[in-house]
């Protein structure tokens, strides 16, 4: 296992300057592979936390889930990471929604990142978010992979319309799998390409055997939004 000193995140911020929150500062950590280099584009992930990670350091939100995946095995994610971090009184859902998007077209307009292969996965209130903000600007993306959240099972919209990799541990007992469970069944009944993992005996925390999972990565970078929407990678 690498020293986690060798792997980096570089804290960044964002302003908007219009919307309801015009002029307010959002922190955000980036993490580029070793290997980067501008001459080509790179696929990326975008990142949304949990409650506790709430805050305005720009720090805490990469030590838990996919930053401790990357600290532990940096060789798995040849991508471009892209975390935004949510203020303590706010939720990634509602008027999050388009800051997050906003910071993720700054980072793409800083670092070289390919367009059609940008995934959006979050854990918890992430989970939430990622259900959220997939729904809102669900052709921006080439898949979604929420962990342990949950969204509106009766407003799936264009969600049938991505690939989706969701996943929950079956004994959580902060956020019921039923949460993901329901999702899952609404987007299969749209006619949506979803796949699901339950894992048995986890509690809240499914999200280190996810991101921790070689093949989740591999999936995640494999998808590729095409011109007619996105497509899925087996």
């Amino acid at each position: 296992m690498p020293d986690s000193d060798e792997v980096t995140f570089k804290v960044q911020s964002f302003t908007p300057t219009e919307g309801p929150s015009a002029g307010e500062s959002f922190p955000y950590a980036v993490h580029l592979p070793k290997n980067y280099s501008a001459d080509k584009r790179w696929p990326a992930l975008l990142f949304l936390h949990g409650l506790g990670e709430r805050g305005s350091d720009g720090v805490k939100h990469t030590t838990v889930g996919l930053g401790k995946a990357i600290r532990e095995n940096p060789d798995r994610f040849p991508c471009v990471v892209i975390m935004p971090q949510c203020p303590d009184d706010r939720r990634w859902t509602g008027a999050m929604e388009p800051v997050v998007m906003s910071i993720l077209d700054a980072a793409m307009n800083e670092y070289s990142i390919d367009p059609d292969r940008v995934v959006l996965t979050g854990l918890s209130m992430g989970g939430f978010g990622t259900w959220a903000v997939g729904r809102t600007y669900t052709n921006r993306f080439a898949a979604l992979a929420p962990i342990c959240g949950g969204g509106e099972p009766f407003d799936v919209g264009s969600l049938a319309q991505i690939p989706i990799w969701c996943f929950h541990g079956d004994d959580d007992n902060v956020v019921a799998p039923d949460r993901s469970r329901e999702m899952v069944a609404a987007v299969q009944a749209a006619g949506g390409n979803i796949k699901y993992t339950e894992y048995p005996g986890v509690n809240h925390n499914s999200w280190d055997p996810t991101y921790g999972d070689a093949e989740v990565i591999a999936w995640m970078l494999k998808q590729h939004r095409s011109a007619s929407g996105s497509q899925s990678k087996e």
